[in-house]
């Protein structure tokens, strides 16, 4: 295996002589620090694999500071993908599955029949964004593509694979016309990239770095690439978050769910298995608007 320049990140790349701009991820340390948090079966861990890698990707199209959240949901044996990537360029994700009804080679079809797909833009500062589509591609990439297919954005396609170990994908994305202006030029362009990365198989995508899956696919047109942006795993929880569901509940209901548990609340974050830990003393600091500020109390 090739040695990557590093083993998260995105890289964009944009042809010279034509309106199409492309983004490259590669995903290692954090899709293994999203896995090692559950013991997912390998259907599951390849398809959260690549809805990580489809969430990196759409970061980098967008300019925002916020959340961009991809969910996948349906009545079948996974009835929940969900990833989160923040502006930051920080992602964690979750699934939620029924390990019985999960057979070694299902596919996308089989794991999520009837499924939607949603993607969330929530920005810090201004309007939330909601999209959703039907879960009905053959696989997670044929789904994305067809989501911007029916909304009025730029043509843009998808190509994303992962094994359990590693998670990679490839975006190509029509860019307002400039260089060409006539559309069939236009269109003749965009045939030509597509049916070209349509070529990469995924052992290709997976196994080789960007430059050398860049001259595999393109080595006759001009392509320029740009410096790498990294990614990371990381949680967002806090014991200040979990704190403040609490407070959402009003004091009598939290005071009451510290009767009922014994003494102390247990607050799990379902994206990395951390437990917040309340008690009575914590609660009465919380609604005096002291908060609680005792990491001691977490624990895995």
């Amino acid at each position: 295996m090739p040695d990557f320049p590093d083993n998260d990140y995105t890289q964009r790349f944009i042809f010279e002589e034509s309106d199409v701009r492309g983004e490259l991820v590669a995903l290692e340390r954090s899709y293994a620090g999203v896995l090692a948090k559950h013991d997912y079966p390998e259907p599951v861990a390849q398809l959260l694999g690549e809805l990580l890698a489809a969430a990196a990707l759409l970061v980098g199209t967008l300019k925002f500071d916020g959340l961009l959240v991809l969910q996948a949901s349906s009545s079948g044996p996974v009835s929940l993908l969900m990833v989160e990537c923040s502006s930051d360029r920080e992602i964690r994700g979750i699934a939620r599955y029924d390990a019985e009804q999960i057979t070694p080679d299902a596919g996308l079809r089989d794991l999520m029949p009837d499924g939607t797909l949603t993607l969330t833009v929530d920005p810090r500062q201004g309007k939330r964004y909601q999209g959703v589509v039907a879960l009905d591609g053959v696989d997670l990439s044929e789904s994305l593509t067809s989501y911007f297919a029916l909304s009025e954005q730029l043509q843009t396609r998808f190509w994303l694979n992962a094994d359990g170990t590693r998670a990679r994908g490839l975006l190509l994305q029509q860019l307002p016309a400039d260089r060409l202006t006539d559309p069939e030029d236009r269109a003749a362009s965009w045939q030509h990239v597509t049916t070209l990365a349509s070529t990469l198989t995924a052992e290709e995508l997976l196994s080789l770095d960007n430059e050398t899956v860049l001259h595999r696919l393109f080595n006759e047109d001009a392509v320029r690439m740009f410096d790498i942006q990294p990614l990371q795993f990381r949680c967002s929880c806090s014991r200040e978050r979990s704190g403040n569901a609490l407070v959402s509940l009003g004091l009598e209901d939290a005071q009451q769910l510290v009767i009922e548990h014994n003494g102390s609340i247990e607050i799990d974050c379902q994206f990395c298995n951390q437990r917040y830990l309340f008690d009575a003393t914590d609660v009465a600091q919380l609604f005096s608007g002291g908060g609680v500020d005792s990491p001691s109390d977490t624990r895995h």
